[in-house]
């Protein structure tokens, strides 16, 4: 016998269910350890075409905290930490480019320095996973469908 269909304000999602409620917040800042924030932000400025360094900001090296400002408001921010990364990103960043195929923003992206971890390719899907200079991994996925 099956269970009855879920009431409309509950959502079943990996066995449990919880109560829909209204939005209550939004992500602001995305913000990854680094031992050169500004290194790190100068970086990343190359790679991201929808994050730019703030028109107002005076970052500089040796800041223990830079960024560059995405869409909406939300920053994508390095803070400076004594320790150095040692294992396996929990989060990390996917990309996805916008006016060129996957593979020629895998080898632009290689070509900025950064170095590949996983090449998990396929002709027709799949990813590369790579790592920027401190060694946080990202993902490059396929380019977005045209709309």
């Amino acid at each position: 016998m099956s269970s009855p269909p879920a009431a409309p304000n509950r959502v079943a999602f990996l066995g449990a269910t919880w109560q829909r409620h209204p939005m209550a917040s939004r992500t602001a800042n995305f913000c990854i350890d680094a031992a050169d924030p500004f290194g790190q932000t100068m970086w990343w400025a190359q790679v991201l075409d929808d994050h730019r360094i703030a028109d107002d900001d005076d970052q500089k090296p040796g800041d223990d905290e830079c960024g560059l400002e995405g869409p909406d408001g939300r920053w994508l921010l390095f803070l400076k930490v004594p320790e150095p990364k040692t294992v396996k990103n929990r989060m990390h960043i996917c990309l996805r480019p916008s006016d060129r195929s996957r593979d020629e923003e895998v080898d632009r992206i290689l070509g900025l320095g950064a170095s590949l971890v996983n090449d998990l390719r396929k002709p027709d899907r799949g990813w590369a996973v790579l790592a920027d200079p401190e060694g946080n991994e990202f993902c490059v996925l396929g380019r977005v469908a045209a709309s």
